[in-house]
């Protein structure tokens, strides 16, 4: 990518941001959406838009009302960013964020029951030397 496509991307993202906080007329448009990513293709004719919508229930309704209303959207930002052609902007749930919540959830589950059950001398996080319990030191 060139340096330029990168500045119309960051530029972009910004914008979009800016807009959806201040909130859309949609009634589908719920929750707390975050933009995460923008690309924009070589000839600057579409831009892909990548959210997140919190809470997850209101995905897709969301996603709806953001399809619908991406032509005011993009006439909107086309006002702050100044571009020769405004890309047209398709709104898609960013799913590689998604996946890292879940490895997160994950990761955060095992060490909880790791934490919850007695050490072992094979548990690499407890040193052998440290004390099992404050109130047997004591």
């Amino acid at each position: 990518m060139s340096r330029r496509t990168d500045q119309i991307n960051s530029t972009l993202l910004r914008a979009i941001q800016e807009r959806l906080a201040r909130g859309l007329a949609d009634p589908r448009v719920r929750g707390l959406i975050t933009v995460t990513g923008v690309e924009v293709t070589p000839d600057l004719d579409r831009a892909k838009v990548r959210v997140t919508v919190m809470p997850e229930e209101h995905e897709s309704l969301a996603m709806h009302g953001l399809k619908a209303a991406s032509g005011k959207i993009r006439r909107d930002v086309a006002e702050k960013v100044s571009l020769r052609q405004m890309p047209q902007l398709d709104f898609r749930i960013d799913e590689g964020l998604k996946e890292q919540a879940k490895v997160m959830a994950l990761l955060a589950k095992d060490r909880a029951e790791r934490d919850g059950r007695e050490p072992t001398d094979t548990d690499p996080d407890t040193p052998h030397d440290a004390p099992q319990d404050a109130e047997k030191s004591a």
